[in-house]
């Protein structure tokens, strides 16, 4: 089960998230499993793999909303600079941001089992 301490040692801004949920723990860690669990990182993959600047600037703008709001920085962080790169339909390392995005996604689900 994750806890407080996990997301700390994972490198959240818990202080931070945990604010914007009231510091109701039991909530903020019910969010984050559904952040973790949520749809558009799937939807990401597949306007990374089809070169879809358009669909991947909007679902990585709806990443980094929850992300942010989280306060779960390792996946945050990359999904920004994805952002960010895809409003401005710039070239750059998509594939590679993207495998760091999953990876660090994959490691905070580790700690959840």
């Amino acid at each position: 089960m994750l806890t407080i301490n996990d997301l700390r040692e994972f490198g959240a801004n818990v202080d931070e998230g945990l604010g914007r949920c009231l510091n109701n723990e039991a909530f903020y860690l019910r969010l984050v499993g559904k952040a973790l669990a949520d749809g558009n990182y799937d939807k990401l993959s597949a306007a990374v793999a089809a070169g879809d600047m358009d669909a991947g600037f909007e679902t990585a703008h709806t990443l980094k909303g929850v992300l942010a709001n989280l306060a779960l920085t390792p996946i945050l962080d990359p999904v920004s600079q994805m952002t960010e790169l895809f409003r401005r339909k710039e070239e750059g390392d998509y594939a590679g941001l993207l495998r760091t995005v999953l990876a660090e996604r994959d490691r905070l689900l580790s700690l959840m089992e």
